[in-house]
């Protein structure tokens, strides 16, 4: 296989990775699938990484994240891949 297919099944499979998160929090339920929503989301949350309080954000939200991952590991009995 060609390194250019390589790369592009890597970058194909974080895309869909990426993905499955905003279904698994329950994003697309929430918002209807509306697109315009969903990136009006991801950016506002960009927008609060940036600021003064960029860091305490991010560390609350990696902290909900880490349990969220923990509870559906325990609920899936799998090991929770989790990056």
């Amino acid at each position: 296989m060609r390194t250019w297919q390589v790369e592009r099944r890597k970058r194909t499979r974080h895309l869909i990775e990426l993905g499955g998160l905003v279904i698994k929090a329950g994003i697309v339920d929430l918002t209807g699938d509306d697109r315009a929503t969903i990136l009006g989301a991801l950016l506002w949350m960009a927008d609060k990484l940036k600021n003064d309080q960029g860091e305490h954000s991010r560390e609350l939200w990696a902290a909900k994240g880490r349990q969220a991952f923990e509870a559906y590991a325990a609920t899936h009995n799998c090991a929770g891949d989790h990056r």
